[in-house]
């Protein structure tokens, strides 16, 4: 007797039917409903690319194509709920089943499921990167050497270098031959701790970060019966951000997308400014030469800017030779024109822009609505002081103001001892930094000075601490070293030759040493010197430093009858992608400042720093302001006269309106004139 067996169907996955083409522009709607095969949608700034994505998806699932065979990868937790929240929102149900995540977040799912198959336990802990720094130390300590013998960096350092080297999938050697040549000689050394680090997870049953993206691969290519059941599973593979992707990420799509081949990648190749995390714009570059009949669709109308800031982005990128040609158009009107601000230097290129901001509140813009953008975070330090002067409540965006940071603290800690022999912070955080002396021996070193009453000059004198261990009065030799150099009397009028004193003599080095980024932080001092040389006495500099720090690391400032969140932005450009203001000003945009002085060498990496001005100019709404200064001092060079930076002189001269400032003073205050 033959048996009916019934099988029960899922309910719709949504109420009604999305009306597509009344939600989309006509491009977004092609991209939405036409993206099969292998598809590079290449989206504008500003061109909602989030929207597109997230249609996509429904339109997917409209369909029939169950939630679990979409992959879709985004680059932070954030934005992957954002999108799971809003497909949700438009489906007016839940998308239970969608695999959609960061990478790291869908590898550790997916190894939780078969880190068997390569010899892991499911079970495995995962090492963040204040973790992995601890076992990169005690690898350190079972190589049997004194890190400050061998002359190894900070546990950090190595860790840097080590997770470069997996992401970029370059050798230890390259990696440190291109960004750390000062420590060639160790090498070999990080090659043993790879080794010994990698055998103590192993031993542990922990990964890291990368080993989420490592060991996947790995599972991936070991087990057949994994890769094929993933790839058949995987109907739709998206990636948001493509253009972020380094080389493991793109290696995992190629195989997650080999059986369907439905890959829908979505980046800006004029937005790729990550290299130094090893991103690599090769793989949207090279996309429709390694996908076979790539479809390429362009997200061009952009819904947040005004026709002349677009003007300006589009005649500055154009100038790319490797890109991927497209060109903006905003829905907007013109609005006004970009103004390109030429100032006498960094002082006037700080007042004039917070004179403007002032403006600006004063005609009803709000301060959260203003940001200030930098290539690099030292190029803020004269408008910092200046906003701090004139009371305006402002925020660092990922990171603290210049003046708090642990290395512009570190060599202020020696001058201050110069001023106040009696200054146990100061004591203590100068005395650290030197090898082999911990809190427990700086605050004895402190408790003898006290003692004896000693002078700043007795106690570089031989025999000041002759009775301290070996380890220890080592590294105070160093400290006196530094100490005997900026005690003489005839530097104490000149903080900018202190502070090159202080840099020369050990701190260069233990910068190196102890920072990841190191080079930055070096470019931060420099600028330090330069922006003490105005000032005639020590104690004068020292003075109005110390008046900043009343404003404390990265709490907002709040004064007067601001209300909270009204603060004004200051960020690094890199910091800045993703975000938009009404009104967008770019400081330092001199030849040498932006871009980097050392870009020039190389083709690539200039072009990487248009892109970088590219994006800082798509950030505005309304009003672009770029300001050159024409003067800079540099400690090395003396006064230096600044052309505009060659993306300034590259532009076409209708784009921008040139304006000069002029001083008026008034008395109690100076105005600055257009």
């Amino acid at each position: 007797m033959t048996k009916t067996y019934l099988l029960k169907t899922a309910p719709s996955t949504h109420a009604f039917s999305i009306d597509y083409k009344s939600a989309l522009n006509d491009s977004q709607l092609k991209v939405v409903t036409k993206a099969e095969g292998p598809c590079l949608v290449l989206a504008g700034a500003g061109s909602g690319k989030t929207r597109t994505l997230i249609y996509r998806v429904a339109y997917l699932l409209e369909k029939g194509v169950r939630p679990e065979e979409i992959l879709f990868c985004t680059f932070t937790n954030k934005a992957a709920d954002e999108m799971k929240n809003r497909i949700n929102i438009l489906l007016k149900t839940q998308s239970k089943g969608l695999w959609c995540g960061t990478f790291h977040h869908i590898g550790n799912r997916m190894l939780r499921m078969y880190a068997d198959q390569i010899g892991l336990n499911r079970d495995f802990g995962i090492l963040d990167d204040e973790d992995g720094r601890d076992l990169v130390k005690a690898c350190v300590k079972s190589l049997h050497k004194d890190p400050v013998e061998a002359r190894l960096p900070k546990p950090g350092v190595i860790q840097s270098i080590l997770s470069f080297s997996v992401n970029a999938k370059r050798s230890i050697a390259d990696v440190v031959g291109a960004g750390y040549p000062y420590l060639s000689q160790s090498i070999g050394d990080f090659e043993k701790i790879k080794s010994l680090y990698d055998e103590k997870k192993r031993k542990t049953n922990h990964l890291d970060y990368d080993d989420l993206l490592l060991r996947w691969i790995e599972l991936l290519k070991v087990s057949h019966e994994t890769r094929e059941r993933f790839a058949a599973q995987f109907r739709y593979c998206l990636v948001d951000e493509y253009q972020d992707t380094n080389r493991l990420q793109h290696e995992l799509i190629r195989i997650l997308s080999a059986r369907h081949k439905n890959i829908l990648v979505v980046g800006d190749d004029a937005q790729s400014i990550y290299s130094f995390r090893a991103a690599e714009i090769k793989n949207i570059l090279d996309f429709p030469e390694q996908y076979a009949h790539t479809k390429i669709f362009k997200l061009e109308t952009n819904y947040r800017s005004t026709r002349s800031i677009l003007d300006l982005a589009n005649d500055s990128i154009k100038h790319n030779v490797r890109q991927f040609p497209k060109t903006l158009k905003s829905v907007h009107g013109p609005g006004v024109l970009p103004q390109l601000v030429t100032v006498r230097d960094g002082r006037q290129e700080a007042a004039f822009v917070t004179q403007r901001i002032t403006e600006l509140k004063e005609s009803g813009v709000e301060l959260s609505q203003i940001a200030v953008l930098f290539r690099a975070h030292y190029q803020a330090a004269e408008l910092e002081m200046e906003l701090a002067k004139q009371g305006m409540p402002y925020i660092i965006r990922g990171g603290i103001r210049f003046f708090e940071q642990a290395h512009i603290k570190d060599v202020l800690s020696f001058l201050k001892i110069l001023i106040n022999p009696q200054d146990e912070i100061s004591w203590n955080r100068a005395l650290t930094l030197q090898p082999g002396i911990g809190p427990g021996y700086a605050q004895k070193i402190f408790q003898l000075i006290e003692k004896e009453s000693a002078s700043p000059e007795s106690i570089v004198s031989p025999h000041f601490g002759e009775h301290l261990p070996l380890k220890v009065r080592e590294g105070f030799s160093r400290f006196k070293g530094i100490f005997k150099q900026i005690l003489k009397s005839d530097l104490r009028d000149h903080p900018d030759v202190l502070i090159e004193e202080i840099l020369d003599k050990g701190y260069n080095k233990h910068a190196l040493m102890n920072f990841d980024n190191a080079k930055d932080r070096l470019e931060d001092l420099r600028e330090l010197a330069n922006f003490a040389h105005p000032y005639s006495t020590l104690k004068d500099f020292l003075a109005d430093v110390t008046l900043r720090e009343g404003f404390k690391g990265e709490s907002l400032l709040r004064g007067g009858e601001e209300e909270p969140g009204e603060e004004l932005m200051l960020s690094t450009i890199h910091q800045a992608k993703g975000l938009e203001w009404r009104v967008v000003f770019v400081i330092r945009l001199s030849d040498g400042q932006f871009p980097h002085a050392k870009s020039s060498e190389h083709e690539e990496a200039l072009e990487e720093e248009r892109r970088l001005f590219y994006v800082a100019a798509t950030r505005a709404k309304e009003q672009l302001i770029l300001t050159h200064p024409m003067t800079h001092y540099d400690y090395a060079s003396g006064p230096v006269i600044s052309r505009p930076s060659i993306f300034i002189a590259e532009l076409s001269p209708n784009v921008y309106d040139e304006v000069a400032v002029e001083e008026a003073d008034l008395g109690e205050r100076t105005i600055y004139l257009e």
